[in-house]
């Protein structure tokens, strides 16, 4: 009886050792991550004083399939692209009255999902 206590008690442990046991009475929940289908880029448009500019053209650059899209900054000097691909990288400028501001780039490994680049303008 001693003996198959033993090997009981053994299997047990070696069980519990290989993860085929678990405590904590069930399976924990396995917390997978949603993979992102869309990011959103915000931004803000301003002069060499940290003013917004309004009617700013903002454009984004597809590094894929280099189309553009553009958008023109709110009076905050705000601009949004929404429904944008996390698999691909972009190229973002302003312009305003022949001034642009230099390119910034928005990685494809950008986690983010609402990444905010900022632009600024010297005029």
């Amino acid at each position: 009886m001693k003996r198959v206590v033993t090997v009981l008690l053994m299997l047990t442990l070696a069980s519990f050792a290989l993860g085929q046991i678990k405590l904590g009475g069930g399976p924990s929940p396995e917390r997978k991550e949603k993979p992102m289908t869309s990011r959103i880029l915000i931004g803000l448009v301003t002069d060499k004083n940290d003013n917004p500019i309004p009617d700013a053209i903002v454009y984004l650059k597809d590094t894929k399939t280099l189309g553009i899209k553009s958008y023109v900054s709110q009076k905050d000097g705000t601009y949004r692209f929404n429904a944008l691909s996390p698999n691909i990288d972009y190229e973002v400028y302003a312009q305003k009255d022949e001034k642009k501001s230099p390119v910034k780039k928005l990685s494809q490994f950008d986690s983010r999902p609402e990444p905010r680049i900022n632009l600024k303008i010297e005029m």
